[in-house]
């Protein structure tokens, strides 16, 4: 079962978000693993990584991090977005679409867990900072898959998984 076992504010300074959008009618099986394959097969982060022309792991801790950016639901159609954070003036690449946001606060949870349960915990982390103090700012909220906590299991075999949002 998967747990919060971390939460934290993230202060972050401007930044442009490069990616591509996706809604509710690209979900396979009611989730966008199908749209993360063609990512990695298209080697589209390495194309974003390529025009930001910097080291994006130096941009802010945990920078270089893969993100799944949402936004939505309720009554506005849900919008699911793949791609990185980069620098605010990067120009954008044929093909993708941008968020610009501006300098902020991240309030972030860490859940870990077996990598099948630690997705679409996002109402869960945003009572658990709620709890912790938190209010939220804009609407977005992103799933970030930093290059270690994710991409290298514990012992046990399991992962973290970041779900930051944005809050005052």
């Amino acid at each position: 079962m998967a747990e919060i076992i971390k939460t934290y504010r993230q202060s972050l300074g401007a930044m442009r978000f490069i990616g591509k959008r996706y809604g509710d009618d690209d979900r396979v099986n009611g989730m966008f693993g199908a749209k993360w394959g063609e990512w990695f097969e298209h080697d589209w982060f390495g194309m974003i990584e390529k025009q930001a022309g910097v080291d994006l792991k130096g941009m802010y801790e945990d920078g270089g991090s893969y993100i799944g950016l949402m936004r939505g639901g309720h009554r506005e159609p849900f919008e699911y977005w793949i791609g990185c954070f980069v620098p605010e003036d990067t120009a954008v690449p044929a093909g993708f679409s941008f968020v610009d946001f501006p300098e902020g606060d991240l309030g972030v949870c860490w859940v870990y867990g077996k990598e099948a349960e630690i997705y679409g915990l996002e109402g869960a982390c945003a009572e658990r900072l709620k709890e912790d103090g938190f209010s939220f700012k804009n609407g977005w909220c992103f799933e970030r898959y930093s290059h270690t906590r994710f991409t290298e299991p514990d012992e046990q075999g399991n992962f973290i998984l970041d779900i930051c949002f944005y809050v005052k």
